[in-house]
């Protein structure tokens, strides 16, 4: 099925995707300026005044890295979640992404929203035990059927390779997966990216191979701690994913949906047309409606969504 007519979009996405093209997209066109990326000093990662006015933060060390706790003010929360920014590994996470965690917390859930290091100073060697201990020790206060991990981008391939693992370390899985706009397969190798590559406004594999080297810190790219996309998928938890049309993440998206059903997990794909990267954390109307239906998942609401997996 052919993806990503513009006439399907609105017009608040399509100024996005100009935005986007014109101001992110030059960042990572070629592996020269990937790598330049990849060497940038990062940026601050604490949670801004805005949210602290807001919401009740605590931060504390797990594993020699902070972890935020982002809680509703003044009334219990009902569920919790791990939240996992993106940013292709390289980079800190955004006002975008902390915009969505206090929407999570007014819902009445508690966030858990790691920093995790960044390459090239940290690799995943150094995020995994970090992820685990997170959610080993959010569980010794919830139970793990109101737990929901979800991510985007980087966080979103690091939430479901985390979801892997979890097994390993006797740990259970949590009631729910959000992923959005993963990124699954750090190789890229996917014959049907380049067709989508060419309708992105934003991402490019030339930059993107550079994040993912930096971040498998020598080792093998198709390893599924790396890539989850290679691994088992049978007894994982309930999987949500959402994916623009115009989202180099596309392709491997469809890939895990086929393989998660032939595995015998239960995923609900959500493909928006004309959308671009992340498009939940976008300030469009597609946006603003995916985000409503994720918060609505993340707090145990019933909630009624459309577009589900058209590409069926």
């Amino acid at each position: 099925m052919a993806y990503g007519d513009r006439d399907m979009s609105s017009l608040q996405m399509t100024m996005v995707a100009a935005f986007v093209r014109l101001a992110y997209r030059p960042r990572m066109a070629t592996a020269e300026r990937g790598r330049a990326r990849v060497a940038a000093a990062k940026g601050p990662s604490a949670p801004p005044a805005r949210l602290r006015r807001r919401h009740a933060v605590a931060t504390r060390q797990v594993a020699g890295f902070d972890c935020h706790t982002v809680t509703p003010r003044g009334r219990p929360a009902q569920r919790a979640a791990v939240y996992l920014h993106g940013g292709a590994y390289i980079s800190e996470i955004s006002a975008q992404h902390w915009a969505l965690v206090s929407r999570l917390a007014d819902a009445g859930v508690r966030v858990e929203v790691p920093s995790y290091g960044l390459a090239p100073q940290h690799t995943h060697r150094d995020a995994y035990p970090f992820l685990t201990e997170v959610y080993r020790q959010l569980l010794t206060a919830v139970d793990a059927d109101t737990v929901t991990v979800l991510g985007d981008s980087a966080g979103g391939g690091l939430a479901l390779g985390l979801a892997r693992t979890l097994a390993g370390a006797d740990l259970p899985q949590p009631r729910r997966l959000v992923l959005i706009a993963p990124w699954l397969d750090l190789t890229m190798s996917n014959p049907g990216i380049p067709a989508v590559e060419a309708r992105d406004p934003w991402l490019r594999r030339a930059g993107l191979h550079e994040a993912a080297a930096a971040w498998a810190g020598g080792d093998d790219r198709t390893d599924p701690r790396l890539s989850p996309l290679n691994g088992p998928l049978t007894g994982l938890a309930p999987i949500d994913l959402y994916v623009g049309s115009r989202d180099i993440c596309l392709p491997d998206a469809l890939l895990l949906r086929d393989r998660a059903d032939a595995e015998g997990t239960p995923v609900r794909l959500t493909v928006c047309e004309g959308a671009v990267h992340v498009y939940p954390l976008v300030p469009a109307p597609e946006g603003r409606a995916a985000a409503r239906a994720i918060v609505a998942t993340v707090a145990g609401r019933t909630v009624r969504t459309t577009g589900a997996d058209p590409a069926r």
